[in-house]
């Protein structure tokens, strides 16, 4: 790291409290001057820091930049921030990590922009992705015992839900398969990409993009999506680097213990269109169903006005408002 990220990482694992600039100095074994030059380059970066004198500088709680120095303190396996990549903009963050899982990049690389200039959700669609606003992040998972990318996409929808709700009070539902909500508005999209052998027809790799509106002014939202999309609006003192943090812990669990029927329980009982009516749209015309039932690899079981029975795997549904 470089002296502005040491200096960046010990304010932010101190957050709210005053360091002196001795103190810093000595911790870091750089000299006070460095810590001058360091802190006025963070403070050109946007970073908020009080000076007291003889107190020394303090990050104030209400400095929401992203950064691997900032989630840092908010994860549980500290090895794992050499794996977080943070950039300030980038055309999309999946992009990006395909082509560092192509180059063999670790299972369990994160890959973070502020902002994106081209994300893209299901179906090539275009991914409002403001700067300041929002987490726009992908994992490099090499798992060892999945088989099939929809329990991942479910796996991650789960992960993102239960970190909102440990560091909130807000109750987030998902929408299958991929999007989550929040009364009523679109919060959060997943996009789930993978890789697999042709010979063996086992994952070499999967890529989930995770974009979250966290603190997006309705105003801000395109004409198209108004209607629909809302923001987290998490609260005083909620960092996007801390909810990052808390995603990133349980999207790590994946290889550790994972138990697919005590997640898709979970799953089921946060999804919005089970006994509802719903319309179903994808690779055919779209048709009127009943929502029943969530299968064993998370496909939704429909039943249309005919009595046929379905279990999807693909498409997009959303509840009809009659």
């Amino acid at each position: 790291m470089t002296t502005k990220q040491r200096i960046l990482a010990l304010l932010e694992s101190n957050r709210g409290q005053n360091i002196s600039g001795e103190h810093i100095a000595a911790h870091l074994g750089i000299s006070r001057n460095a810590v001058w030059k360091a802190i006025n380059a963070l403070k050109k970066d946007g970073y908020t820091i009080k000076a007291i004198t003889k107190k020394g500088y303090a990050l104030c709680d209400d400095t929401d930049i992203l950064s691997a120095q900032g989630i840092a303190p908010f994860l549980e396996n500290k090895e794992a921030v050499g794996k977080i990549f943070v950039y300030q903009s980038l055309e999309s963050t999946n992009k990006t990590a395909k082509e560092m899982a192509i180059s063999e990049a670790e299972h369990g690389t994160v890959i973070i922009a502020d902002a994106q200039t081209a994300g893209k959700g299901r179906y090539a669609r275009k991914f409002f992705s403001p700067a300041a606003h929002g987490i726009y992040m992908s994992f490099i998972l090499r798992p060892t015992h999945f088989d099939t990318p929809t329990l991942i996409t479910s796996f991650a929808a789960v992960s993102v839900c239960k970190a909102i709700e440990a560091i909130t009070d807000k109750t987030p539902k998902i929408k299958w398969v991929n999007d989550i909500f929040l009364d009523e508005k679109k919060i959060c999209g997943i996009l789930t990409e993978a890789v697999t052998d042709f010979e063996s027809g086992n994952i070499q790799w999967v890529v989930v993009g995770i974009g979250i509106n966290f603190s997006t002014p309705a105003s801000d939202f395109p004409e198209e999506i108004k209607a629909t999309a809302g923001a987290l609006y998490a609260g005083t003192g909620i960092t996007r680097n801390r909810l990052a943090g808390e995603i990133i812990n349980r999207i790590m669990t994946l290889d550790a213990g994972y138990d697919s029927t005590k997640m898709l329980a979970e799953y089921k009982q946060r999804l919005m269109v089970l006994g509802k009516r719903i319309i179903v749209t994808g690779t055919q015309e779209p048709y009127e169903a009943t929502a029943t039932n969530l299968d064993e690899i998370g496909r939704l079981i429909v039943e249309k006005d005919t009595g046929e029975i379905f279990a999807l795997s693909s498409g997009e549904v959303r509840i009809c408002v009659h």
